[in-house]
């Protein structure tokens, strides 16, 4: 950042007093810039036959791997609104019972990545302009060596490692560079 988005002046980089990191501190109005991690939410839909679902990816970062339907949380929603207007967007599913599954920090690029257990209704599923293929696997043909993500593989982990489970427990973990 080099200019205060409120004032247009320049910003320094500083401790501000009572604090204990370095901030963008406009030289001229004072105001502190904080930034602070990106949430990303997305979902691990679960098909009435027990498949899970996933989405190939069609635009950057990684594309043509595969994923399960997430991103960045918008402004003004909540992280089971988001995560369900990206498993909609993504994969064209109208998912239900969103329960929390895995939360996973990634200190390393600021961002914190939510992903809830939704059931599928119905086998209705289309691909999208995010997403050129969208496809049910059983848990022997899930892609791991084409993961795009280790939060992804690390959470499919996780919902296998309790899926006889009636509520499966919240992974809360970090992946480090």
């Amino acid at each position: 950042m080099n200019f205060c988005p409120l004032c247009g002046h320049a910003v320094d980089q500083r401790i501000p007093e009572d604090d204990n990191r370095l901030r963008h501190v406009c030289s001229h109005c004072q105001t502190i810039h904080y930034h602070n991690p990106h949430l990303i939410t997305g979902t691990l839909p679960v098909a009435p036959d027990g498949r899970l679902l996933l989405c190939c990816r069609n635009i950057e970062p990684r594309k043509n791997y595969w994923t399960l339907p997430g991103g960045f949380m918008e402004n003004g929603e909540t992280t089971v609104a988001g995560a369900l207007r990206e498993t909609y967007e993504e994969a064209r599913v109208a998912a239900i019972n969103p329960r929390l599954l895995s939360v996973i920090s990634l200190p390393a690029y600021d961002q914190i990545h939510l992903f809830y257990l939704v059931d599928m209704p119905d086998f209705s599923f289309a691909t999208t302009p995010e997403s050129h293929t969208v496809q049910l696997f059983t848990v022997d043909e899930i892609p791991w060596e084409r993961l795009a993500f280790r939060t992804v593989k690390r959470t499919l982990e996780h919902y296998l490692e309790f899926a006889s489970a009636t509520n499966p427990p919240v992974l809360n973990d970090h992946i480090t560079p």
